[in-house]
């Protein structure tokens, strides 16, 4: 069965930019038909303050994976890229989270969907509100573009000009 899926990408280590071009392009292979991604997204980091700036996008596909086998390609894709996460929130040369699998809603120790800190971060919910600005999961009470406006999320993000990945 066909999922709509929704994944967040970020890089802040290597060629940021590079980074995430090579790990859209490795989506089908990796069982992901992409429909649409975002441009590209400068964002101040979170969290752990203490490195440098992100490049993130988001991207809207389909699967027939089941959501732990897209997880764990996702993870292989990070791998093959050479993507290591020293510590939790640390610098990396790339990371991919599933947002959103289609209207489910998953906990698990491996998996949570939606993306259980996708709500309170404006480098998800900007993106997400570019390309889908009307989209509203079942446990959301607002649509994407209303749920940026409205997050308490005050980290600073800029949208890069025409350097939209995987087009």
């Amino acid at each position: 069965m066909t999922k709509r899926i929704y994944l967040s990408l970020g890089a802040n280590l290597g060629d940021r930019e590079s980074n995430l071009h090579a790990a859209i392009a490795a989506l089908p292979r990796a069982g992901v038909r992409v429909e649409q991604v975002s441009s590209l997204y400068e964002t101040e980091p979170v969290d752990y303050l203490d490195q440098p700036w992100f490049l993130n996008c988001v991207v809207e596909g389909e699967t027939e994976l089941p959501a732990l086998g897209l997880l764990r390609s996702l993870l292989e894709i990070e791998t093959r890229l050479g993507s290591k996460k020293e510590f939790t929130k640390g610098p990396r040369l790339l990371d991919i989270d599933i947002l959103l699998y289609g209207d489910e809603t998953i906990d698990t120790a491996d998996l949570q969907v939606p993306h259980p800190r996708m709500l309170m971060r404006k480098f998800v919910l900007a993106p997400l509100a570019e390309i889908r600005p009307e989209l509203k999961h079942p446990v959301w009470y607002r649509t994407a573009k209303e749920l940026l406006k409205t997050t308490p999320d005050r980290s600073e993000i800029r949208k890069l000009a025409i350097r939209k990945p995987g087009c």
